[in-house]
């Protein structure tokens, strides 16, 4: 068997203590490196909370705003139908004074008609059965 010198032992505790001197700095920087993700995702926390409390008030204000164009609009067209119903309520009125008046005219006019003819019959009727000397 081979032995073991003084020399290789430390030559062994050397390799030992660098490679747990080099097990420490990684675990340093692993815990540095959570440390700093944990930091940052707190600053992204406050910072998604802050966003959300921004657009929250804004999407409020535009809601409100809107609601109050709708309504304003609202009001508009209500007072524009209302306009209009009476427009065309005068609109019919008239078209019923007119269809009165047409029909009056109309009866007058056939009854114009009828005289005519009847005195043109007439005058016909004395010419043909009746000629003078």
């Amino acid at each position: 068997m081979a032995t073991v010198t003084d020399t290789d032992l430390k030559e062994l505790k050397d390799l030992i203590t660098a490679q747990s001197n080099q097990l420490v700095r990684v675990n340093d920087t692993l815990i540095e490196i959570k440390i700093s993700q944990a930091r940052t995702e707190e600053r992204l926390s406050g910072q998604i909370a802050a966003l959300d409390e921004r657009l929250s008030g804004q999407i409020a204000t535009l809601d409100e705003r809107l609601s109050g164009q709708i309504s304003t609009l609202d009001e508009r067209l209500s007072g524009q139908i209302a306009t209009l119903d009476e427009k065309v309520s005068g609109i019919d009125k008239r078209l019923d004074i007119i269809e009165s008046r047409v029909n009056g005219l109309t009866g007058w006019l056939i009854g114009v008609l009828f005289a005519l003819v009847g005195g043109l019959l007439g005058i016909l009727g004395k010419i043909t059965f009746f000629p003078s000397p």
